[in-house]
């Protein structure tokens, strides 16, 4: 694959933000619930820190939500479109329950999606990442929750 790989297709196949060649998680079958969020510290390939700081991945239950939200609109979008509504022989609660069944079996992803998209809203592609350090914040993780109130970061 020659040139600059697509933003689109790193990030649904959850590819790291900085060089979008290495992958974000160790097992790439996001089914196997028990491995389902496990993370290198870093990218294999260009040693970019996927948690940039204490408590980082909090934020990707607002993105989670957002994600299923914007997926039950289009799915209630193409109900409506494709079969319609109808109260009186239950189409409506049809298509909640499929909705429902959907969200379930699709969570794994969805949170997978949710974690390499909050990822990606931080930490930019660059095509000279091996020259390049890999994006950090103003501090080292272990650092900051360590000193006391008056010390500076260590730098």
């Amino acid at each position: 694959m020659a040139g600059k790989p697509g933003f689109w297709w790193s990030l649904m196949t959850q590819k790291c933000p900085h060089c979008r060649k290495g992958s974000m998680f160790t097992d790439p079958n996001p089914w196997h619930l028990k491995t389902m969020l496990k993370m290198p510290a870093r990218c294999p390939e260009c040693s970019q820190l996927f948690e940039l700081e204490v408590g980082f991945w909090y934020g990707t239950a607002y993105v989670s939500y957002a994600l299923t939200v914007l997926f039950s609109a289009i799915s209630f979008v193409l109900w409506l479109l494709t079969i319609g509504f109808s109260l009186s022989d239950h189409r409506f609660y049809w298509w909640l329950g499929i909705n429902g069944v959907l969200l379930l079996v699709l969570q794994p992803w969805f949170m997978r999606l949710s974690r390499a998209l909050y990822l990606y809203f931080f930490v930019s592609y660059s095509e000279d990442y091996k020259n390049e350090a890999p994006k950090t914040f103003d501090y080292k993780s272990e650092d900051y929750f360590l000193r006391e109130e008056g010390d500076k970061p260590k730098v």
